[in-house]
C-alpha cells in the first residue's frame, strides 16, 4: 500500500494539477482527489498551494482491489442517477 494525500480544489473553476511523470489530475470546483505523497512536493502542486487554489486536507492509504461500498456506488453511476423502471404486476 502506498501512502496518499487528499487535495481539495478551493476555487470556483475547474483546475488542472500537473504531476510528475506527465500525469494530470483534473479537479472540478470544490472537488477532491488523491495524489501520491511524493507528488505533493511537485513545483506545480506547490504553486497552486501558495495561490490558495488547492488545499491538502488529509492523508489516506491506497487500497488494493478497489474501494468499499461507497466507492463502488459512485463508480457504478458515473454521476448519473440510476433509472427506475416500474413494471406492472398481476394478471395482464
Amino acid at each position: 500500500m502506498s501512502s496518499m494525500k487528499t487535495i481539495l480544489n478551493k476555487s470556483r473553476k475547474p483546475i488542472r494539477v500537473q504531476l510528475p511523470g506527465n500525469k494530470v489530475l483534473y479537479l472540478g470546483p470544490s472537488k477532491s482527489g488523491q495524489i501520491a505523497d511524493q507528488h505533493a512536493t511537485a513545483p506545480a502542486v506547490q504553486r497552486l498551494l501558495k495561490r490558495g487554489e488547492i488545499e491538502i486536507v488529509g492523508e489516506g492509504t491506497q487500497r488494493e482491489g478497489g474501494g468499499g461500498a461507497e466507492g463502488a456506488a459512485h463508480e457504478a453511476t458515473h454521476g448519473h442517477k440510476p433509472q427506475t423502471i416500474v413494471l406492472p404486476k398481476g394478471n395482464r
